[in-house]
C-alpha cells in the first residue's frame, strides 16, 4: 500500500475532483465516503466541509481523522 504525507493530501484534497475517504468518526467508529468534494476548509479549526456527491449530504471532518485517500494510506 501506499503512503502520502498529510502535505500532500491537502493538495488531493484542494482539487476539484471527486475523492473516496475513510476517516475516524468522534466515536471512533470508521466510515467510507465515495464520491466527495471539498467545499470549504477552515484553517485554524482544522475542518473540512465535504459534498458527497451522490447523496448530496454536506458533511464535516477533522483533517486529522482523515487516514485514506483514494485507496493510499496518510500519515502525519
Amino acid at each position: 500500500m501506499q503512503n502520502i504525507h498529510i502535505s500532500n493530501a491537502r493538495k488531493i484534497l484542494n482539487r476539484p475532483e471527486p475523492i473516496d475517504i475513510r476517516l475516524w468518526t468522534r466515536s471512533g467508529e470508521i466510515q467510507e465516503w465515495k464520491r466527495c468534494i471539498s467545499i470549504k476548509y477552515e484553517h485554524y479549526k482544522g475542518i473540512r466541509k465535504m459534498k458527497l456527491l451522490d447523496s448530496r449530504q454536506i458533511r464535516q471532518c477533522r483533517e486529522c481523522c482523515i487516514f485514506e485517500i483514494n485507496g493510499i494510506e496518510v500519515y502525519l
